[in-house]
């Protein structure tokens, strides 16, 4: 079983592949042709043949937009899942829709380079994201890095794949996205990208599939090169349906603002439609990716996005969720699903899942109301007792309330979530809603009122000394030493703090830890129950980590906060 990877350009500095980007986009801005742009092929408009919009039974393209069959815009906000190396995680699917998704891209093989997924396993993955309400869009990975990498496969051998599965995808236009081969060119001569590519969409039509089709873009899909934005045009043409859309997979080369909007905006303006199809935000040894203005961008211009990648990546800097725990989010993943543009705030479903009258029409009990249980300058964490439900409760979401007004601020699978992005010395109302699959939607719970830390003199007599000891790749060794700088003995006791980089206790002595998501609270050990008046306890601990390994900004003890020295 092989773990996900996530390739990027390798044979240029990071720096000089954005210069490059820049200038091709200079030299290409014209090349898209806006003025031709239009939802179908050549030799269709002169034939007089209706557009693809009029006359699509799916998921379609129309004046450069991707709609559903209604002709309702339908914008992704969804993830990307390693089904092909981890075909056991079954339950990703419904916990990537607890968060809010509305999309998944899954990862399968073609059996050139991994393990085929077979018809049958292909039919259940569909039949699991219908079942959890979400738009499927399926890629062959075998083809990453073509040209540049020796055990890439063809787009070719992808397309007589997916012209294999036809009986699997058949009827399934409504629900499925083919996305022919992920990122199937590397750095070495792009500009052999194109004819492949025209050549596979050409023999998918020609074996009947009728699904909207996924290109995706040269230079380890981050077309620094400009290949298929220079070329986007000939290659949609080539669709006689007109109903294929472009994906961009933007990570390090996408490190400013400008070249980010520039590249976006070009496909917009020339009304050929396009989606950011992986994305990262953490920074790598290449850069760091500008993911702020991606999720930005996509949102304004109305674009679909889908975050690489769930869980199960050799380098775990890019797992939204920690061993495909939904309740152990990263930061990455926190700030997919619960940040400014993401997923909890902008996602919607597709209309498909509700034509007709729903099954289950029941709506979940309220939640008990929230209690706090961690408080930072820019965090609060909250629990709640569970709803029940007629079926099964699917998730949780946090509103934050006010002016009579609510809106959704974190989401959890569980009955705990931590709330970020706060003022500090800010007071906070919060309440808490519960959902099941159907997408009915409880009463409010009651509220409770929180105030952030303000940073100020500590409430309690307490006071923390927090230092990395040791680190390797991938992890690291720490150790907080906690001071009573009260007159009076404290015990038992519990200590709270938040990481903010999606770091993990694996291991601690002189205490236990519990964590959810960034939230790690404390018990003592039986030694170290009782913290002497002046004295000090020292908890020691391993992690795991990404790149970056910020300290905790804040501690509290029992509720109390503590100083830092």
């Amino acid at each position: 079983m092989r773990p996900a990877r996530r390739d990027t350009p390798r044979t240029l500095p990071a720096r000089l592949l954005t210069g490059l980007a820049a200038l091709i986009g200079l030299v290409l801005v014209g090349a898209l042709c806006p003025g031709a742009a239009l939802a179908q092929s050549p030799a269709a408009r002169s034939a007089g043949v209706p557009s693809a919009g009029a006359q699509a039974a799916g998921l379609h393209i129309g004046d450069g937009r991707l709609l559903e069959g209604n002709g309702n815009d339908f914008v992704m906000r969804g993830v990307n899942h390693a089904h092909t190396w981890y075909p056991g995680e079954t339950q990703s699917l419904a916990d990537v829709k607890a968060l809010g998704a509305n999309s998944v891209r899954v990862v399968l093989s073609d059996g050139h380079r991994w393990s085929e997924n077979g018809p049958a396993d292909v039919a259940a993955v569909i039949e699991q994201c219908k079942a959890n309400r979400l738009i499927c869009v399926l890629e062959v990975h075998d083809t990453t890095g073509y040209g540049e990498d020796a055990a890439a496969g063809t787009l070719d051998h992808a397309a007589d794949y997916w012209i294999g599965l036809k009986d699997v995808l058949a009827g399934q236009e409504d629900y499925v996205i083919v996305n022919i081969g992920n990122e199937p060119w590397g750095n070495t001569d792009p500009a052999g990208w194109t004819e492949p590519t025209v050549a596979a969409v050409k023999k998918l039509r020609a074996a009947g599939l009728q699904h909207t089709i996924m290109v995706d873009a040269p230079n380890w899909g981050q077309d620094w090169q400009g290949v298929m934005r220079a070329n986007a045009r000939s290659v949609y043409d080539a669709d006689p349906t007109g109903n294929l859309i472009f994906s961009i997979h933007m990570y390090s080369v996408f490190d400013t603002a400008q070249e980010i909007t520039d590249y976006l905006n070009a496909f917009v303006d020339a009304e050929l439609p396009i989606l950011i199809g992986e994305f990262g935000g953490p920074a790598d040894q290449y850069g760091d990716p500008d993911e702020d203005t991606m999720m930005a961008t996509a949102e304004q211009l109305r674009l679909g996005y889908l975050a690489w990648s769930w869980s199960g990546n050799t380098d775990p800097v890019l797992d939204l969720a920690l061993d495909f725990d939904p309740s152990r989010l990263s930061g990455w993943g926190e700030r997919i699903f619960h940040g400014v543009n993401g997923i909890a705030q902008t996602s919607e479903e597709a209309t498909v899942y509700g034509d007709g009258a729903p099954d289950d029409t029941e709506a979940p009990t309220a939640p008990g109301a929230p209690s706090v249980t961690a408080v930072t300058d820019s965090s609060v964490t909250l629990g709640w007792v569970a709803a029940t439900d007629d079926t099964a409760v699917s998730g949780y979401d946090v509103v934050l309330v006010g002016d009579g007004t609510s809106s959704t601020v974190a989401s959890s699978t569980t009955t705990t979530a931590t709330v970020t992005g706060l003022t500090a010395a800010t007071t906070y109302t919060f309440a808490v809603h519960a959902r099941d699959a159907a997408g009915n939607r409880s009463a409010r719970s009651a509220t409770v009122e929180v105030t952030t830390d303000g940073g100020g003199t500590p409430g309690g007599a307490c006071s923390v000394g927090y230092r990395v000891v040791g680190e390797w790749p991938g992890g690291f060794q720490g150790e907080i030493a906690v001071r009573n700088t009260g007159s009076a003995a404290i015990g038992p006791w519990t200590l709270a703090f938040a990481f903010a980089d999606g770091q993990t206790v694996t291991n601690m002595w002189g205490g236990t830890a519990t964590q959810d998501a960034g939230a790690v609270s404390v018990a003592p050990a039986s030694y170290t129950a009782t913290i002497p008046a002046g004295g000090t306890v020292t908890l020691g601990f391993t992690a795991r980590k990404g790149d970056t390994n910020t300290a905790p900004a804040a501690f509290r003890l029992n509720g109390a906060a503590c100083a830092t020295p």
